[in-house]
């Protein structure tokens, strides 16, 4: 039981992240791992977030998505966990997948509202409404995860609404990510060097942090702030341009991924270079024999995604997203292609890729749980 706990929270780790422009809601860690109304399990348990995030890829219909989570300092000393949790909430927090701070409340709100993502919380908010008006004038802009048939489900908690809704990022959000930011900390994870790996390095940004995946900075008194550290964040020039762009398979976005300036993406079966998408967990047998290992390459130049067949069998693109056969073009081997804003990349018959709000689901839709390793609980039954 205790290794399929470990696979288990291997596979949350993959979704936790603080990468600004793939983490879809926002979340108090230790908020979530206190939903004892979820399972009637223990006081706290990690396996509760393995629970919300599967309930959001259910509400979404989008596979694999990733949460940025905020945690509470004292977290990481809570009784209530084992110490392999305990131990594994840390290795997240030297790693900068979540943020470790003394009022995870309010970041949790300024960090919604500089990227415009909801939030999943049951705490309500009154005397912060001043501060984000959102907090009752967006609909389904805070959610609250409650237990239902088949594990946790959101219902509206502020505002109305019954779904998670993303809104655009505030103008001092875009203001704040064109930019980088040095932590004077040495070794900080969110605004340095480092962080960010992990068993999952390719969903979490890989060992080296880059900066296009560097989270937003708090704002005390309007000064960048780092918000673990406390400490004033210096100005390191511009953050790199970014696409994000999408992997669809028979209808169903399965993932999605940052391009940068800073180097190209190679897509397929199974990619041999660093940071590539690996496609092959979601093929059938014939897609598997056409795709090749690396079909297709992006890159990202002067604001325009350029793609690269690298294949063996070719690809096409689909103009506007179409489905018309007529309308497909095709990208022979070694080919390449600016990619237009609503066009996307097909590897194969049901294999699409291109920008991540121009690809949507329209599929039945089975997500990939991060708890199919979780053990069962045994209930024991009073003898008659």
């Amino acid at each position: 039981m205790r290794f399929e706990i470990s696979k288990v929270l291997d596979a949350i780790e993959g979704r936790v992240c603080t990468d600004p422009s793939l983490a879809r809601a926002v979340v108090d860690l230790a908020e979530v791992i206190r939903y004892q109304d979820i399972d009637g399990g223990r006081p706290a348990s990690l396996l509760r977030l393995g629970m919300v995030i599967d309930a959001l890829s259910r509400e979404l219909e989008e596979d694999s998505v990733q949460v940025y989570a905020v945690v509470h300092r004292a977290l990481l000393s809570d009784a209530d966990l084992t110490s392999n949790e305990r131990m594994v909430v840390r290795r997240w927090a030297d790693d900068g997948l979540v943020e470790v701070l003394d009022n995870p409340g309010d970041r949790m709100l300024e960090v919604a509202d500089l990227l415009g993502l909801p939030v999943l919380s049951r705490v309500r908010f009154d005397g912060l409404r001043g501060r984000f008006p959102w907090l009752v004038e967006q609909p389904g802009r805070v959610v609250a995860p409650v237990p239902g048939a088949g594990g946790p489900v959101f219902i509206a908690h502020v505002g109305g609404g019954h779904s998670p809704v993303a809104g655009k990022r505030s103008p001092t959000g875009v203001k704040l990510l064109a930019r980088q930011w040095r932590c004077p900390e040495s070794g900080c994870a969110l605004f340095g060097g480092g962080g960010g790996g992990g068993a999952f390095a390719d969903l979490a940004g890989g060992a080296d942090r880059s900066p296009a995946a560097q989270p937003p900075p708090s704002l005390r008194n309007g000064v960048p702030t780092c918000p673990r550290h406390g400490a004033r964040l210096g100005d390191g020039g511009p953050r790199p341009r970014t696409e994000v762009l999408a992997v669809r398979v028979g209808g169903l976005v399965r993932r999605r991924f940052v391009l940068s300036e800073e180097q190209p993406v190679v897509a397929g079966r199974a990619p041999e270079q660093d940071g590539g998408i690996m496609l092959g967990q979601w093929l059938n047998d014939e897609a598997r024999r056409w795709i090749s290992r690396g079909h297709v390459r992006f890159e990202l130049r002067v604001g325009e995604v350029i793609v690269t067949d690298v294949s063996t069998n070719g690809s096409g693109i689909r103009p506007a997203g179409s489905m018309v056969e007529s309308d497909r073009i095709p990208l022979a081997p070694q080919q390449s292609r600016v990619l237009g804003e609503n066009d996307m990349v097909e590897l194969y018959p049901g294999v699409q890729i291109g920008r991540a709000e121009e690809l949507p689901t329209g599929a039945p839709f089975t997500p990939t749980s991060v708890m199919a390793e979780a053990p069962t609980m045994a209930m024991r039954l009073p003898r008659p």
